[in-house]
């Protein structure tokens, strides 16, 4: 990776979890590289070694919720879904969020900072749990936070650590232009989704006020040139609002995009949030719209929540800690 010249020894004592390996050997050498890494992923996490420590754990059935203490005092939160055979670990890239999207309480008090690599990294290494794939859509837009987000992703591909299949690896996020397209050109097969719940600009603005500078059709194209370069399917994420973005022309428009294209449509129940004024489909709406959308042509699934009652589901990621601790 670049700026291997920019890195010291003490860099790498201090945040340990934010290196690869060969940034590692290039500055304290092949021998201490191998002790560290070995101490790093192959035995249980050194408390010298941690940028962060575990707050608390909620549990709910299948679904654990991670409070997660960073050094400066703030807080984030990670999500492991136990599954057959291991579990998917839901991973938060910022404190706080921008984006302000209305279902989502991770940025309801605005965007407080970025994660480093370091962090990124120990959220599954702190699990201590059989993990088999991991979701970058945790609080925070994991595309804003881009060098620290593909870093990450390197350290937990490095064959000399986790050596976490790139299969395994997906990344959702709202589209943001620029970085769609140098996600694009990186050399990582990772899989995407697509957060879009609207097929007109004026409706994505209401739902995403603060992606307005992106144009949808715009992030469509980006995410469609995605799935061609890598021979991916693309997931878009759509979070049904009855009324608002359900009507026949967004069935409409739906079809136009994607029928024919290596692309799935993933409907999203809305998990309860602060905001009151969101209304939540009933099933037999729901239904009725991914039928419409089959019929169209169009291949669709309805993505079950988990953790709700810990707010851990979709959308309910926050932490009051920090609201506590400002």
């Amino acid at each position: 990776m670049k700026n291997l010249q920019k890195h010291n020894p003490v860099d790498i004592w201090s945040a340990p979890y934010g290196f690869t390996y060969k940034e590692m050997v290039e500055v304290i050498g092949e021998r201490e590289a191998k002790n560290l890494y070995s101490s790093l992923y192959k035995h249980s996490p050194k408390k010298e070694y941690l940028n962060m420590s575990l707050k608390t754990v909620y549990k709910d059935g299948d679904t654990e919720k991670y409070v997660y203490e960073l050094l400066d005092g703030k807080y984030i939160e990670t999500v492991f879904i136990k599954r057959r055979g291991g579990g998917t670990v839901c991973v938060s890239t910022q404190v706080g969020c921008s984006v302000g999207c209305i279902f989502c309480e991770s940025g309801r008090n605005g965007f407080v900072r970025n994660l480093t690599p370091a962090e990124i990294v120990q959220q599954v290494i702190l699990l201590r749990r059989k993990v088999n794939r991991i979701i970058f859509m945790g609080m925070g837009e994991p595309l804003f936070n881009y060098d620290n987000f593909i870093k990450a992703i390197h350290i937990l591909r490095d064959r000399n650590g986790m050596n976490f299949p790139t299969d395994g690896i997906t990344v959702s996020t709202v589209g943001p232009v620029k970085q769609l397209k140098k996600l694009r050109e990186e050399h990582l097969k990772i899989q995407l989704t697509i957060s879009l719940h609207a097929t007109t600009q004026v409706v994505r603005n209401r739902i995403i006020p603060n992606m307005h500078l992106s144009q949808i059709s715009d992030v469509v194209d980006g995410a469609l040139s995605y799935a061609k370069r890598h021979n991916r399917k693309v997931v878009f994420a759509y979070l049904i609002i009855p009324g608002i973005n359900d009507r026949p022309s967004d069935v409409r428009q739906l079809a136009n995009w994607f029928r024919g294209k290596n692309v799935m449509l993933n409907l999203l129940e809305y998990n309860p949030t602060s905001n009151t004024q969101i209304k939540k489909p009933v099933k037999q709406e729901m239904a009725v719209f991914k039928q419409q959308l089959e019929r169209a042509g169009l291949e669709v699934t309805m993505r079950i929540s988990h953790g709700r009652n810990i707010k851990a589901a979709c959308g309910q990621l926050a932490s009051k800690y920090n609201e506590t601790n400002e």
